[in-house]
């Protein structure tokens, strides 16, 4: 018995890495290979720096047309959750209009849903209201991405 324990224990991390790699180790250009489109891709976005939604989203729009050129259906996601995300406030308006177009304009016209996480936000002190409408606030960025991976979304991390 304490053998097969033992061995069970030894491989768990490398049967968790190999059953969560396929959800979240891919690229554009790899889900662009396949001949079936998958259900979904949430695009995660993550920094210390809240000026980071400026140079990622252009990438995003870009690599989500893109997908969409191969794959029109496919359901698309994205969810940021560290300091990038507090340029979509409404008071940063004015300081990232860009950055709030973008998002309006892929809420809008492209038909992508755009989470912000809530629990980071109140740890900032930032409540739920001081975000726009085309920003849903989700309770927890990470537990957002668990969701839609679940539901068979392919995550790609945008760095």
């Amino acid at each position: 018995m304490a053998y097969w324990l033992h061995k069970i224990i030894s491989l768990a991390p490398v049967l968790l890495l190999a059953g969560f790699q396929a959800a979240w180790a891919e690229t554009v250009d790899e889900v662009l290979s396949y001949q079936k489109a998958p259900y979904g891709v949430v695009f995660e976005i993550i920094s210390s720096n809240k000026d980071e939604l400026e140079r990622a989203l252009p990438r995003v729009r870009a690599d989500m047309q893109r997908l969409r050129s191969r794959f029109p259906d496919m359901a698309i996601a994205v969810v940021s959750h560290g300091k990038e995300q507090f340029a979509l406030t409404s008071d940063n308006e004015s300081e990232y209009p860009e950055t709030h177009n973008v998002v309006r304009s892929m809420v809008a016209d492209k038909n992508v849903s755009f989470h912000v996480c809530g629990t980071f936000a109140s740890m900032n002190n930032v409540g739920e209201e001081e975000f726009p409408d085309y920003v849903d606030v989700a309770a927890h960025g990470p537990m957002q991405i668990k969701n839609y991976v679940e539901f068979g979304y392919l995550k790609i991390l945008v760095d």
